[in-house]
Order: C-alpha cells, then structure tokens, then sequence
C-alpha cells in the first residue's frame, strides 16, 4: 500500500510539473515577428529604370543644356549622415584604361534629403552643403549622355554613408570613392539608355 501511495505521490508531482510548465509558456509573450524594411531605392520620373533618357536630360543640344533628371530615393537606411550620388558610363572607358565617364558626382548631400529636383546648377557648392565634383570634362555639374552608334548603360547610384565625407571640394572621384569605404550603409541605383 505504501508503494502504492508513492507511485500516486510521483505521478500527482509530474502532473502538477507539467501543468506548471505550460502555464508557463502561456504566459510567455511571443516575439512578433517585425516588418522587414522596404528596400533602398532611386527613381526619377524622367525616366524608368532600364529606360531610354529623354533628350532633354542628354548632352548639349539647342535643347538640353545638360539639365539633369530628377531623382528621388527612399527607405535610406538607418543611421544615414550623409549621401554621394555618381553617375557614370559604364560603356565608356578613359585612355583605354578600366575607368570609365564620371557624369556626376555629389557628394555630403545632407541625410534627411529624400531626392534632386530637375535643372541642378553646375555650381561646386549647393545651397544645402553638398558638394558637386568634378566630372570627366573637369568641371561640377552634370554632363548628360552624348553616346553615338549603340546604346550606353548610364548607371545613377547613391550611397547612404554614416559619415560626411572630409574632403577638399577640388578632390576627384578615386578620392571620394576611396573616403567611402567602411562607411558605406547601403546603396541604390537606376540605369538609363542612351544613344544618338
């Protein structure tokens, strides 16, 4: 009988046990699962990603005046100081070198920017502190597409960095670039074709 009485004692404590583990995982709050982030992303309406570039954002025609598209990005990534946007040629190269045509280049545009309107004027310093390098032809600004006989890939990146970058204004692309590294949170791009 006493034997009996222990089986009972034993078997009554590992119900009790298990009813008291899953109380327990009732009462656990369940992680939720957080929203991922949308992703990083550059648009302009002057033209769709993979699209051919209108005109009037192209090389220096009676019509163009090398205006440059506008360009929006959104979902920067946290953390972000400060912006570079390069856009280049990816079919060109320069004295037969692996370099290729540097259209634009920006640098330390302020981390809450969310874009650039259309028409940005070739002035090394903009109203809002960022920094217009040097292109391909020596001078701040944006040059637009001038490809003759196939289309060229013009790629438009921006970089979200977590720092501003601490470089003359007369510093050139390999410069910048080189400034960037480990500093960089996230990047976007949009690619327009061109050809005349």
């Amino acid at each position: 009988m006493k034997r009996f009485h222990a089986v009972l004692i034993a078997a009554a404590a590992l119900l009790a046990a298990i009813s008291l583990a899953a109380q327990s995982q009732q009462q656990t709050p369940q992680t939720a699962q957080q929203p991922s982030k949308p992703p990083f992303t550059l648009t302009s309406t002057g033209f769709e990603d993979g699209g051919v570039i209108p005109e009037t954002f192209t090389g220096p025609t009676p019509t163009s005046f090398q205006n440059s598209p506008p360009l929006a990005w959104a979902n920067a990534p946290d953390g972000t100081v400060s912006f570079v946007l390069l856009v280049h040629d990816l079919d060109g190269s320069i004295n037969k070198r692996t370099d290729d045509d540097t259209h634009w280049l920006i640098y330390n545009i302020p981390g809450s920017a969310t874009g650039l309107p259309e028409g940005v004027k070739p002035a090394v310093q903009l109203a809002d502190g960022s920094v217009q390098a040097l292109n391909s032809h020596n001078n701040p600004g944006y040059i637009g597409p001038g490809a003759r006989g196939k289309y060229h890939h013009y790629t438009f990146e921006v970089y979200a960095l977590d720092i501003k970058l601490n470089v003359p204004t007369d510093a050139l692309r390999a410069d910048i670039v080189n400034a960037m590294q480990g500093h960089i949170l996230g990047k976007a791009a949009l690619v327009g074709r061109y050809k005349r």
